[in-house]
């Protein structure tokens, strides 16, 4: 005897509302992270040789950090 299982996937259960509410829950979530991204760039845009050294210096310690040798 076979039974046929169909799984739908979470995002057809969820009802419209439910829809809206999470994805407003994410944008909070990511407020902070928004915030910090517009901040960063409106900080390059003042100062962009200040941001191209913090870049240059990041890169620098993540490269010399994880050389395959």
């Amino acid at each position: 005897m076979s039974t046929e299982y169909t799984v739908k996937p979470q995002n057809d259960i969820q009802s419209g509302s439910n829809r809206q509410q999470g994805a407003a829950r994410r944008d909070d979530d990511l407020a902070p992270a928004n915030d910090a991204v517009e901040y960063l760039k409106a900080y390059a845009r003042q100062r962009p040789e200040v941001a191209a050294l913090w870049c240059f210096g990041v890169g620098f310690i993540l490269g010399w950090k994880l050389k395959p040798w």
